[in-house]
C-alpha cells in the first residue's frame, strides 16, 4: 500500500509525503516538492523492496540534516574565514532540508534544491555553477562523513547528482590605467581607510575576510611581515609587507585605535571588522572601472606576478593555496616569462651549433 499526502509549510511551500507499506517490511517515507517526484519514489522503493535491494539504516531514520550538519559543524571548528564559505553553504542547506530524516533525502530532493540556487539571484546577479558546486561540495563533506564516521547513512545521496558545469576561472585584472584611476579615486574617498586596504589587498593577494580580520598582533612592521591564523584552507599563512604597503602600516600604526585588536575596525562597533562595500563601490563607479569587484584585486595580485616572471609554485604560495589547480588560469600570463627560459635554455645548448 502506498500513498502520498500534500503539506504546506507556514511559509506556503507544498510539499508532497510519501509512504509505502508493505507486509513484512518497516514502512518508507520520503518528502518532495513535486508530486510526480513522489509517485516515482514510490514505484521505484515497491520494487526495491520485492527485489531485496531496498535497505534504510535505523540511524538515518533517527536523524536529521539539521542534526548532521551541526554535528558536522562542530566537529569541523571552523574558523571566521572558513564559516564565511562552508557554514554559510551548510545553513543554507539547513534553511531548505534541515527537517528531513536523513532516510527521506533523495538525490531528487537535492537536485531541486540545487536547481533553486542556481535560478536565484544574489546582488542583481545569479549564482554561477562554480558557486553552486561548492554548495553542493560542501553538503557532500558532511554526508560522507555521516557515513564514515558516524554510520548514520550507508551511502551519500548526494553520489547520484548531476553537477552543473563550472565556469573557466575568471581572470580579471587591471591594466595600468584602470589602476590608476582606481587608486586615484580611493586615495580622495572620504573613508580614509579605503585606499590602505586596496593597496594591502592587491600587494598582498589576502582574501577580504582575512585583510579585514587583521589583528596588530600579528603584524611585524619592524621586519615587515604579518601572519594569518584564520584562511580558508585552514593553514596559517605569513605574508610578506614591502614598499608602499608596508610605509601606509607603519603610519597607519602611529594612530592606532585602543580600544580594539583590529587593525580596521568598525566604526560604530571597534570589535568588527570595518564595512567598505559603500565606499569601495563609489570610488568604482568615480573611477569608471566596470565589471570588477573587491575579490578582483586577488586577481590583480596574481597577474602581476605571473607578468612579472613569477612561477606557478610562487603565485600559489602567495595566494594561499595548496595546489597548483587554482592558479593555471594566471599561466597564459607568464608567456612571455616561459619564452625567455626556453630561449636562454636554447643559446646555452645549441649557441655555438
Amino acid at each position: 500500500m502506498a500513498t502520498i499526502t500534500e503539506r504546506t509549510a507556514q511559509d506556503g511551500t507544498i510539499s508532497f509525503k510519501a509512504e509505502v507499506r508493505l507486509k513484512g517490511y518497516p514502512a518508507q517515507r520520503a518528502t518532495f516538492k513535486r508530486k510526480t517526484d513522489a509517485k516515482k519514489w514510490i514505484q521505484d522503493t515497491e520494487s526495491a523492496i520485492r527485489e531485496g535491494r531496498h535497505f534504510k539504516t535505523a540511524e538515518a531514520k533517527k536523524h536529521t540534516v539539521d542534526e548532521m550538519i551541526d554535528r558536522y559543524l562542530s566537529g569541523a571548528k571552523l574558523n571566521k574565514v572558513q564559516d564565511d564559505h562552508t557554514g554559510l553553504h551548510l545553513r543554507r542547506w539547513k534553511a531548505e532540508i534541515g527537517y528531513m530524516l536523513l532516510a527521506d533525502v533523495t538525490a531528487d530532493t537535492l537536485t531541486l534544491v540545487k536547481e533553486k540556487l542556481l535560478n536565484e539571484q544574489v546582488r542583481g546577479k545569479y549564482r554561477s555553477p562554480t558557486t553552486v558546486l561548492r554548495y553542493m561540495a560542501s553538503l557532500s563533506t558532511a554526508f560522507t562523513t555521516a557515513v564514515r564516521d558516524w554510520a548514520w547513512l550507508e551511502d551519500s545521496p548526494m553520489k547520484n547528482i548531476k553537477k552543473p558545469k563550472a565556469a573557466r576561472g575568471r581572470v580579471r585584472f587591471l591594466d595600468d590605467d584602470e589602476r590608476e584611476r582606481l587608486l586615484i579615486a580611493c586615495k580622495e574617498s572620504r573613508n580614509k581607510l579605503l585606499y590602505m586596504t586596496v593597496v594591502l589587498a592587491m600587494s598582498t593577494g589576502m582574501r577580504q575576510a582575512e585583510l579585514f580580520g587583521l589583528k596588530w598582533q600579528d603584524v611585524d612592521l619592524k621586519d615587515g611581515f604579518l601572519i594569518l591564523h584564520e584562511t580558508k584552507n585552514g593553514d596559517r599563512r605569513r605574508v610578506p609587507l614591502t614598499g608602499h604597503c608596508l610605509e601606509l602600516l607603519r603610519e597607519h600604526a602611529k594612530v592606532r585605535r585602543l580600544d580594539t585588536p583590529l587593525l580596521f575596525p568598525g566604526i560604530k562597533n571597534p570589535l568588527n571588522p570595518i564595512d567598505l562595500q559603500t565606499p569601495w563601490e563609489t570610488a568604482r563607479k568615480n573611477a569608471g572601472v566596470t565589471d570588477f569587484t573587491w575579490h578582483d584585486l586577488r586577481h590583480c595580485t596574481a597577474s602581476y606576478l605571473a607578468m612579472n616572471g613569477a612561477s606557478m609554485t610562487d603565485i600559489a604560495a602567495v595566494l594561499g593555496h595548496k595546489t597548483l589547480q587554482m592558479v593555471k588560469r594566471y599561466s597564459h600570463l607568464s608567456d612571455s616569462h616561459v619564452s625567455n627560459v626556453l630561449g636562454s635554455m636554447n643559446e646555452k645548448i645549441f649557441g655555438g651549433v
